[in-house]
């Protein structure tokens, strides 16, 4: 079986492959991307300020023993997102967007890559 993963001499170890979402309707609206990382483009929806999110990412690659992580790569005013993974499942990973700041209505790009795991 081919790796998913690239190591070479002075090189950090990560996926060569990955793909990309775009949110249809609103930042709750569930996404599906088929890949171990990738990109996910929020909708535009307004956020109140101190409020939360949460959406679910459909992605084959995931088992329940997995970690996925996210990271906002852009599109947020500093420091007024937090993205985290709140649950995980066979098959998917629910997303929450926190934000920190004021009514925003951003289009946030959240990076993504899915850890392998094993049960104990």
């Amino acid at each position: 079986m081919a790796s998913v993963f690239e190591a070479t001499a002075g090189k950090a170890i990560g996926y060569v492959s990955g793909s990309a979402v775009t949110q249809a309707t609103s930042k709750s609206t569930g996404v599906t991307i088929n890949a171990p990382t990738g990109a996910i483009t929020t909708d535009d929806a307004e956020l109140a300020g101190a409020a939360e999110v949460t959406f679910t990412v459909t992605n084959s690659f995931v088992a329940a023993t997995d970690v996925p992580i996210v990271a906002v790569k852009s599109g947020a005013s500093t420091g007024t997102y937090i993205a985290s993974v709140s649950a995980v499942a066979a098959g998917s990973f629910n997303v929450t967007l926190s934000n920190l700041g004021s009514t925003a209505s951003e289009i946030l790009v959240i990076n993504y890559a899915i850890i392998k795991g094993a049960a104990a």
